[in-house]
């Protein structure tokens, strides 16, 4: 007779109805766990240490199939069935896939392998919906962010002994950035089933006076995205110049309302685009655990800004220029906390640069950058005569590179620091021109800020009362000066594609390292699909 018996011992349980598949308990009528259940059970587990040294330490006490766990099996199971509106890998902990193993159970082997495969579902969907389904370094070397995972007997603790519905009510995300995202996922899943923004606009350069084809499909295409109020006006006039301004506003281009190039193919982004940029950004904010509350620096690297950002409002706000698109000098994003600011600093040339730009210089012509000085490993400057360049290679050469304060420094007149592995700072610049441009990926890896100055100040003037006073007299000695902050501010660097606004609504960035197609990638090859969409 099958373990499962509901109503009249000999019926299957695919028989019965859904509901009971939730509700009704999986024990053996009148009997205990039995040997074969526990034996089924532990060799299941065996492969998965952490399940296995739960199992043992609770003396095989079930969590799902007992007569007690009809509550937490439905609980569980309904909750799973959310996990593709949160853009997880479903296939993982797929509610459905376990709903047929149970309905299909038997034996009491059966049993214990079903309790082995729910818990097994349970510490993934877990683990993927508290700090993400990915584990970002295997995707991109320039993701340093340290993901916090909850200890799995802390979660296994928790479903055991505590309101199911609490437990999995408190394991999902409770950012208000992160319900946004949700709520923008779904919004553009309506979308695309409901024909998603209709046919791409042509040409290359539309703008004020213009009429025609290109025109009606700019304008229709603005109304479906929300941009632009429904109109039947054909030509390009200053309601619809507004909405392109707008669109350019929340996608990061420059607002002048004309529809150039570049605006154009970003307005031509289908949907299901920026639906991956949406899931990509959830996955990225389930990595991050941080207090927006509290004061921090917010430098989000495809956006070319930083932001000071205190209880949710931005009391700062700067142009950057980042890292440049090749491997080795991307910006990376982590966390850390700036401690001190360097006034007047020199620039030590970080040892990459000493070996790809100038040694080979230095090596042809000895005079050769003659900005820099050459200092031995106790930081003291060594007489270039002295140095037989040509007798070292890029392993074996003993010295360091180090440009002292000026006007034309590296650095500019003040750098940032909170300190990191990385060698990654704020600092100001002498190369003024790149702020103009649109996209602005031209560093080493440090991100250059276009008012400095105005940063100083901002920091200072938490901790004196005539913050400009102060900085400008330490700039004038001419000397280095390192001005510790009272008050360490956090400090993100952050990559997102998709991100809410101060009012909620949705803004995108273009990709500009090809970060989030490659974390799309790896959450797509993961299980995660585009719900609807085809292909």
């Amino acid at each position: 007779m099958p373990f499962l018996s509901l109503h009249r011992p000999a019926r299957r349980f695919w028989l019965v109805p859904l509901a009971l598949v939730l509700s009704q308990s999986l024990s053996p009528v009148g009997a205990a766990q039995t040997a074969a259940f526990t034996q089924s059970l532990a060799a299941t587990a065996s492969s998965d240490e952490v399940v296995a040294e739960w199992y043992r330490e609770t003396g095989y006490r079930t969590l799902w199939t007992g007569p007690a766990d009809a509550g937490r099996r439905a609980a569980f199971l309904t909750a799973i069935q959310a996990a593709q509106d949160h853009g997880l890998p479903v296939s993982r902990y797929d509610a459905a896939a376990l709903m047929a193993r149970l309905r299909a159970a038997e034996t009491e082997g059966d049993r214990g392998r079903i309790e082995v495969e729910m818990t097994q579902a349970y510490l993934a969907w877990a683990r993927d919906l508290t700090s993400g389904a990915l584990d970002p370094k295997q995707v991109d070397a320039g993701i340093l962010r340290e993901i916090d995972r909850i200890d799995p007997k802390i979660l296994l603790t928790r479903i055991a002994n505590g309101n199911p519905e609490a437990v999995l009510k408190w394991l999902e995300p409770k950012s208000p950035v992160y319900l946004q995202l949700m709520k923008a996922k779904l919004g553009l899943e309506a979308q695309i089933a409901a024909g998603g923004w209709g046919e791409t606009v042509p040409g290359k350069l539309l703008g004020p006076g213009d009429s025609g084809p290109g025109v009606v499909a700019l304008r229709d295409r603005l109304v479906r995205m929300g941009f632009l109020a429904p109109t039947s006006v054909a030509s390009y006039d200053r309601s619809l110049q507004a909405a392109v301004s707008a669109f350019q506003m929340a996608h990061g281009l420059t607002p002048d309302g004309v529809a150039n190039a570049a605006t154009l193919e970003e307005i031509n982004q289908p949907p299901e685009a920026r639906l991956k940029s949406v899931i990509v950004a959830m996955e990225r904010e389930r990595w991050m655990h941080i207090d927006r509350d509290t004061k921090h620096v917010w430098v989000n690297l495809p956006d070319f800004r930083a932001r000071i950002i205190d209880g949710g409002k931005t009391i700062f706000e700067t142009r950057v220029v980042i890292g440049k698109n090749v491997p080795d000098q991307r910006s990376p994003e982590f966390s850390d906390e700036m401690e001190h600011m360097v006034i007047n600093p020199s620039w030590g040339v970080p040892r990459s640069i000493i070996v790809k730009e100038y040694l080979p210089l230095l090596q042809r012509n000895p005079n050769a950058v003659s900005h820099l000085q050459v200092i031995d490993g106790r930081g003291r400057v060594v007489p270039r005569g002295s140095v037989n360049f040509a007798a070292y290679s890029g392993k074996t050469f003993p010295f360091g590179l180090r440009q002292p304060p000026s006007d034309g420094n590296a650095l500019g007149k003040v750098k940032f620091m909170f300190p990191n592995p990385y060698n990654i700072y704020l600092h100001d610049t002498p190369s003024k021109s790149l702020f103009d441009h649109e996209v602005r990926a031209y560093s080493h890896g440090c991100i250059r800020v276009a008012d400095p100055f105005d940063l100083a100040h901002e920091l200072l003037s938490w901790q004196t009362d005539d913050a400009e006073a102060e900085f400008e007299a330490a700039l004038k000695t001419g000397n280095e000066t390192v001005v510790k902050l009272k008050q360490h501010l956090p400090v993100h660097l952050v990559y997102f594609t998709a991100y809410p606004d101060a009012k909620g609504r949705m803004t995108y960035r273009r990709d500009v390292y090809g970060r989030d197609a490659a974390l799309w990638e790896a959450l797509r090859a993961a299980g995660v699909e585009l719900a609807g969409v085809q292909g």
